[in-house]
Parts: structure tokens; C-alpha cells; sequence
């Protein structure tokens, strides 16, 4: 029997079909090929786990309105291509051919033996900023013996991080004290702890749409219901988008989520930076719905196109001091990801209450890690932030030269700040451009990936990560891509089977 990381329902599978269509009645493509095309095609982005049990012939016919011959005959043609198995009595699931390569995943590190022919335009990390890390490392190390002698176990995080982190809060208009403060391994790690702590099974989450795919992801294998709500472009798709108010209060009168996941500065991926009126607004709804307003502050240190911090709004979490709000942060956008470190602010009965939860996972992050991070918030900041902002404002001037010279038809609006441009391809699909990527040593991260429906088929997300130097180049190869992508190119079989299906 099959190791299920997940079940498929019928309604999941058919929402991550939504934005497609159906094949029209004079086309010579059966459905059940489309059928069996989409859901190779979502196996392939690793959008569908594999050895993810999927819903019963008739359920699925029922839940996309198609014939249950349609879906039986699918089916067949995925375990012929061996990406279906089946067992009588034991349903089927999603898996690959022998000898196929894993699930693409441009959201994932390129691994090293592969960096020096691959180029990497999924993963929104920068290199470490030197000489600082080497010289915070030497200082950690010079305080590690005073640790050692223990056990080394910090289920809160070391004391010094803590009064770090809850420093750097206070100096953004956030009066924080260190008990408020949960040291854990990576924003992610943070986000795990709270989502099990607040949310249940079948709970609602409203999230912004489009938003951060690995939370998107892990809200969903939590079997959260995610409740999207978009942003609203007021000026068009050339400026800065900000939030629905309108749709905001609909949704959390109506739905009455549980949880709001919100990213307010500079937004992943759009780049959005939201005024300090609208969070006001936002909460103020929240609160009457008695949703807990879950603050993802990763990327808010990196304000590259802000004139100073005296012009950034304030944390969310100091617009209402209530327990309503809980936020996530982390050392990884703005020190360097590979320090693993990340941060839960929240009142301090939660935050015993998370340390208590997390023995039973990993303890505790490591604790030179957390001395090294110490050491970079502290004295070395300015500096540091000073080094990652003048990098990543360089990498944005220059995708603002190279993009409209070589791909004229693709828009985005400058953000203020943030990792990412998020990018409208004029119409050329997105998993086809991330499909041709992977055939032409190009990691592209699809649009699709960041809605909780499939929704962007037509955007990719490009992180500023690269040099700016090699942003020319970086380019002209996107732009090669894009032209055999928009001209249906032999690596796109599999979409070329899998038009989108309306359910």
C-alpha cells in the first residue's frame, strides 16, 4: 500500500484545477487527455504530492461535471504513464515513471553540484553579507564555552537573541520585551509552531492572494481552508497594489476565519508595502471577527526603495497590543538563510505555551546560531543593512533597464523593497515558462505557485538575488525561453496536453 504524505478531495483537486478550460467541443483533444495532462502537469510542478491519494472516480467526476468514463478513462492513461497507482480497496495515487526525475521545485535551493550550470531565479536568498557574518561567527565562537557547559537546550532561545530581537522591535515603534519573543528555527519553524498551536483541521485562513506559496503549502497539508482574498491594483497592473479593504471586512464577517495570514511589508511577491491606515482598518475588522491576525515580517527590514525608516508604517502588532496578534519574523532575508533563525512575538502565555509544544519536534534552534545572529543585530546592523539594501536596490535598477529592452510585453509594478518583482508575462503560461526552465537551466518559479487555487497562471516571481551585472544575461535568456515557451516548444509536452479544465 502507498506511503500517502496527503488525500486529495475531490473539491481540493478540483480547486487547483479552477482556472482552467474546457477543451471547446470542435477541438480533437478529448477531455480525458486534458484530464490525465493536468494532473501530470501538477505531479511535475510538485503542486500534487507524490503518493498523494487522489478522490474516487465518482467523485471526481461529480466535482468537475464531467462523465465518470472521463475520469476512469484519465485514470488509465496515468497509471499507463506511470503516474497513477492503484490497488483494489485501496484507491490510487499520484506517482512517477521509473527513472523520472522528482517534482521540479524552483522555490528550492539549486543544489551544488548543479549551481555552476544552473541559473537560479527561484529562491529569494542572498548570500551572506561580508566581512560581517565572518566577524559576528568569530565573536559567537569566542562566547560559545560559557554555553557549552549545559545541556545546550534553549526551548525559548538563548537570552541574549531574545533581548536582541526584542530590542530591534522597540526601535521600530513595537515596545517588546523579551519574554514576548520565541527564538525558533527559521520563520517557517515559527509559522509551523503557530499554525498547530491556532489552527485546527478544517479551521479557515484567510490569505492574500496571491501569497507566500510555502505557507500556501503548509496551511494546505494541514488541511486548512484557505479562504484567498486579492489585492486590489487601483492604479493598474504599473502600480503598487494594497488591500481589498472591502473584500478584507466581507470575508471575515462572512467567513468568521480563525486565522488572517498577512504579509504587510513588503509583500511576497508582489512587493507590496501597506499603509499604516489600512492595517488599521484591517485589524479593527479582524478584531470584531475574533480572527487571531497572523504578521509575516520576513522581509520587513528591506525597505531598498524607502527614503528612511522614519517613512516605514509600524509593525502591525503596534497598531493593537491585544493577544490578536501574533508575528512571525527572521534573521534569513536580511542576514543570511543559512543561519536557520527565526523569531514568534506574541504574548508571553503563548509564547510558553509554543516552548512547551516544540520538545516534542526540535527543542530548540542551535545555539551558535543564535549567538551569531545576536551579534549581527547588535552593532553591526546599520552596516549590514546598509550592505543587502544597496545590493538588492542595484539588482532592481537593473532588471528596470534589461527587462523592457528584451521583454518588452512583461510589466510589473516597482516595489518599494522587498526580494522579489512580480512579473505579468503577457499572456505566456508560466508553468510553461518554468517547464522550459528546467530543460534549459533556468529555475523559474511559476506564478501559480503563490495562489491558493492555481490562480496566475500568466505572472512568474523573479528574486533579486542575482548580482546586477549578470542581470543582462539573466535576461536574454528569459527571454529565449519565453519565445520557445509562447511557440509551444518540444519540452512542453505535457502542457500541451493538459489545457486547463473550468469546474
Amino acid at each position: 500500500m502507498a506511503d500517502w504524505h496527503t488525500t486529495v478531495t475531490a473539491a481540493a483537486l478540483a480547486r487547483l484545477l479552477s482556472t482552467a478550460r474546457l477543451p471547446d467541443p470542435a477541438s480533437r483533444r478529448p477531455a480525458y487527455r486534458t484530464l490525465a495532462g493536468q494532473i501530470r502537469l501538477l505531479v511535475s510542478e510538485g503542486r500534487l504530492p507524490v503518493g498523494a491519494r487522489l478522490p474516487a472516480e465518482r467523485e471526481l467526476a461529480l466535482a468537475l461535471r464531467l462523465s465518470r468514463t472521463t475520469v476512469a478513462t484519465a485514470y488509465e492513461a496515468l497509471r499507463t504513464d506511470g503516474y497513477l497507482r492503484s490497488r483494489r480497496g485501496s484507491g490510487s495515487w499520484t506517482a512517477l515513471p521509473e527513472g523520472a526525475p522528482p517534482p521540479g521545485d524552483a522555490l528550492q535551493p539549486v543544489p551544488p553540484d548543479e549551481q555552476g550550470h544552473t541559473l537560479d531565479l527561484g529562491v529569494a536568498a542572498l548570500p551572506a553579507p561580508q566581512p560581517f557574518l565572518g566577524a559576528a561567527a568569530s565573536r559567537a565562537v569566542e562566547q560559545l564555552p560559557a554555553y557549552a557547559a549545559g545541556h545546550g537546550h534553549f526551548p525559548t532561545g538563548v537570552p541574549v537573541l531574545r533581548e536582541a530581537v526584542a530590542r530591534r522591535f522597540t526601535e521600530r515603534g513595537l515596545p517588546t520585551t523579551p519574554d514576548q519573543i520565541l527564538i525558533t528555527i527559521g520563520a517557517m519553524g515559527g509559522l509551523h509552531l503557530v499554525q498547530r498551536a491556532l489552527i485546527g483541521r478544517g479551521d479557515r485562513v484567510a490569505v492574500e492572494a496571491p501569497s507566500y506559496a510555502h505557507t500556501l503549502q503548509a496551511l494546505r497539508r494541514g488541511d486548512a481552508r484557505l479562504v484567498p482574498v486579492p489585492y486590489a491594483w487601483p492604479g493598474g497592473a504599473a502600480r503598487q497594489p494594497e488591500w481589498d479593504l472591502p473584500e478584507w471586512r466581507r470575508v471575515l464577517h462572512g467567513a468568521a476565519p480563525k486565522v488572517a495570514y498577512v504579509i504587510p511589508d513588503f509583500h511576497n511577491p508582489t512587493g507590496a508595502l501597506v499603509s499604516e491606515e489600512q492595517r488599521r482598518e484591517l485589524l479593527a475588522a479582524a478584531r470584531a471577527a475574533g480572527t487571531v491576525v497572523l504578521v509575516d515580517e520576513t522581509t520587513a527590514e528591506l525597505g531598498w526603495g524607502v527614503p528612511d525608516d522614519a517613512a516605514l508604517p509600524r509593525p502591525m502588532a503596534a497598531l493593537d497590543r491585544s493577544a490578536q496578534v501574533v508575528t512571525v519574523g527572521s534573521a534569513g532575508k536580511l542576514l543570511w538563510g543559512g543561519l536557520r533563525i527565526g523569531w514568534v512575538r506574541a504574548a508571553p502565555a503563548l509564547v510558553r505555551r509554543l516552548a512547551s509544544e516544540r520538545v516534542y519536534s526540535d527543542v530548540g534552534a542551535p545555539v551558535l546560531d543564535q549567538l551569531i545572529a545576536a551579534e549581527l543585530l547588535g552593532e553591526p546592523l546599520a552596516a549590514v543593512r546598509a550592505h543587502q539594501l544597496d545590493r538588492m536596490r542595484a539588482t532592481a535598477d537593473a532588471f528596470a533597464r534589461a527587462l523592457p529592452a528584451h521583454l518588452p510585453e512583461w510589466r510589473y509594478a516597482a516595489p518599494p523593497g522587498g526580494l522579489v518583482l512580480w512579473v505579468s508575462t503577457g499572456g505566456v503560461s508560466g508553468a510553461a515558462l518554468a517547464l522550459a526552465g528546467e530543460h534549459g537551466g533556468v529555475r523559474i518559479a511559476a506564478g501559480n505557485r503563490f495562489g491558493s487555487d492555481g490562480a496566475f497562471e500568466h505572472h512568474i516571481r523573479i528574486p533579486l538575488t542575482l548580482p546586477a551585472p549578470a542581470v543582462p544575461a539573466a535576461v536574454e535568456r528569459l527571454a529565449a525561453l519565453a519565445t520557445r515557451a509562447a511557440a509551444g516548444g518540444r519540452w512542453s509536452e505535457a502542457a500541451d496536453d493538459s489545457q486547463p479544465l473550468a469546474v
